[in-house]
């Protein structure tokens, strides 16, 4: 692998110096000490996202930043990211990577012509602070651009597909809907970031819940890993002032079941081919007895959110009251209880 290298991007001669401001998931801003509210779990990352003065300007259906979302412009899912001075987030990132309450910084990216500058920009801000793994997820970059944010500092890269299928896709953030993005670009760039970052340093987030059958996110997901492409699930939450702000989240009993198969297709346990659907697409087998299945649903493991290391992104799909698609902690006894009730194992 080659060295890292700096990147900086120069503008008339002159180094390009990090945007003024950045956005920070509320729940990392209270953990940095940059606002002050109640944290029921705390993050484990730092979640910031580039921040530009208007939205994105791709138009995913599911998205507050779309282009013509009319949601509120400091949104992403769930969660509210307000904007600070860059220089502020960097300094605080220090002493808190120092406590060991941050394990890794997480990037996420908008699209928009200045995106990948912006990013590197960013990347050599925090590496230049900080000695910690870097994340991005991001927009579909070339070859040259994901090199050159590996030589920057970053650790692991996603590259969200999103939909499971390719006609989803298209509905939710392909050209159906007015999107730049296209499924075959999609799968092509994830390949090329596999040969630049490496094997399983590589990810993808799939929304369960945007249309697909349980069979198409399964296949999705045994492909994913075949590739050794990690995928990191989410639930679809219908956020107001979305085009989809109308369309149901997913049953809570539909995406037990989708987490536990990506559980045990990543870890080797099953496959999907051995699986077993209903004539409605939903699994009635999971390929494996009903005592290995009923011992691995009990430890938590599968329900818990998944991405890369140090991930825990509370709240993104859910209220802290519940019902929890994705655990940011392990989960308590009488909740392991109802996920098996959820499961139909007890």
């Amino acid at each position: 692998m080659e060295p890292r290298r700096e990147c900086k991007t120069k503008v008339r001669g002159v180094h390009q110096d990090p945007p003024n401001k950045i956005r920070v998931s509320l729940g990392s801003a209270v953990l940095l000490g940059l606002t002050d509210a109640k944290l029921d779990v705390a993050p484990t990352t730092a979640y910031l996202m580039t921040y530009r003065e208007g939205k994105c300007v791709a138009n995913c259906g599911f998205c507050p930043q779309a282009r013509n979302s009319e949601a509120r412009a400091d949104m992403l899912s769930r969660v509210t990211w307000p904007a600070f001075q860059t220089e502020i987030v960097c300094e605080r990132m220090v002493a808190s990577v120092k406590k060991g309450s941050i394990s890794r910084i997480c990037i996420q990216t908008l699209k928009y012509p200045k995106a990948f500058d912006d990013l590197c920009s960013l990347v050599e801000a925090v590496r230049r602070h900080a000695e910690v793994p870097i994340s991005v997820s991001c927009q579909p970059f070339g070859k040259e651009e994901l090199l050159r944010l590996l030589r920057a500092g970053v650790d692991r890269i996603a590259i969200p597909l999103d939909a499971a299928a390719e006609n989803i896709f298209d509905k939710t953030k392909g050209s159906n809907i007015g999107g730049p993005y296209t499924w075959k670009k999609q799968w092509q760039l994830l390949t090329e970031a596999n040969e630049i970052f490496g094997r399983g340093r590589v990810s993808t987030h799939l929304i369960s819940g945007l249309g697909e059958t349980e069979r198409e996110m399964v296949r999705t997901i045994q492909k994913c890993v075949d590739m050794a492409i990690v995928p990191a699930l989410f639930a679809f939450t219908p956020i107001r002032g979305t085009a989809l702000e109308k369309h149901a989240q997913p049953s809570i009993a539909r995406y037990r079941r989708i987490q536990l198969a990506r559980h045990l297709i990543f870890h080797g346990t099953t496959r999907c081919e051995r699986m077993k659907f209903d004539e409605t697409e939903a699994i009635t087998d999971f390929g494996i007895n009903k005592k290995e299945l009923l011992e691995i649903a009990s430890k938590g493991v599968p329900f818990l959110t998944s991405g890369c290391p140090n991930c825990n992104r509370p709240f993104y799909n859910e209220k802290p009251s519940g019902p929890l698609f994705n655990f940011p902690r392990e989960p308590e006894f009488e909740e392991l209880s109802i996920i098996r009730k959820q499961l139909g194992l007890e």
